[in-house]
């Protein structure tokens, strides 16, 4: 894991067999690089292309059915042309993109799930905000770390290799929803799809990740350690100041 080394820290782990040591990593260390590039011939069209090209999609699909009726055959007709024909004056041809639309799919899907294999079964430490999710079968505290607050509840999921279904020991547990959090344990890749109620609704819970958690440190306890996370502490503690969740900093007083 050299290339991707941030920092090497010395850690008190709640677990006796844990190692003393733990390498602290960002959220792009954990994707596959490689799988990140690949060729997307989606990506350059303009939005009313990508409309014209669902549109001849769509339409193809229902002529070639057969079950409309004279009339529904003409308008589909109809539309079919002249998406087709402004694609073409533009130098798209629809059918081959359209063909290729399971193989960018496929890409995308591997962009989204594919983890760095150097991160796999090591002891990591990583900042994030915790999401409390209903215990494990055999009653371990479960959280999701995501990289960004407000991830799985008022915005999307983030990918799944940027999700750490984590297995916490202890009694601890997130104080609210997107608790700002360093988690530090055995990271290993494993995927997992949960479905539970966050906010609003059931929202699928998909990690490239599992991590068997051996220290929590909240933002109070990154806060007081300013040596090694001042800066993601400092970071944190911003942002929900501004979010109006932590009072206004003190000034220090003059001596």
């Amino acid at each position: 894991m050299k290339k991707f080394l941030r920092a090497v820290v010395t850690l008190s782990f709640a677990l006796s067999d844990a190692p003393a040591r733990a390498e602290v990593v960002a959220w792009d260390d954990l994707v596959d690089k490689e799988a990140q590039v690949y060729e997307d011939p989606y990506l350059d069209l303009a939005y009313d292309q990508i409309d014209d090209l669902r549109t001849v999609a769509m339409e193809t699909a229902r002529i070639e059915n057969g079950e409309l009726s004279d009339e529904q055959f003409a308008a589909s007709e109809e539309k079919l042309e002249l998406a087709g024909a402004r694609l073409a004056e533009a130098g798209i041809d629809a059918d081959w993109l359209i063909g290729q639309r399971w193989v960018v799919a496929d890409r995308r899907k591997k962009a989204a799930t594919a983890v760095n294999p150097e991160i796999n079964g090591e002891i990591v430490s990583l900042g994030g905000f915790a999401i409390p999710a209903p215990p494990a079968e055999d009653g371990t505290q479960i959280v999701y770390l995501v990289p960004e607050r407000g991830m799985c509840a008022h915005v999307p999921p983030p990918n799944p290799n940027q999700m750490i279904r984590a297995r916490v020991s202890g009694d601890w547990s997130p104080n609210m929803m997107h608790e700002p959090v360093r988690l530090t344990g055995q990271l290993s890749a494993k995927e997992t799809l949960h479905m539970f109620r966050i906010v609003d609704g059931e929202v699928p819970m998909q990690s490239s990740f599992i991590m068997e958690v051996a220290q929590v440190e909240t933002l109070k306890d990154l806060q007081s350690n300013a040596e090694q996370t001042n800066a993601w502490a400092q970071k944190i503690a911003d942002d929900l100041r501004a979010s109006g969740h932590l009072p206004p900093k003190q000034e220090e007083p003059n001596e």
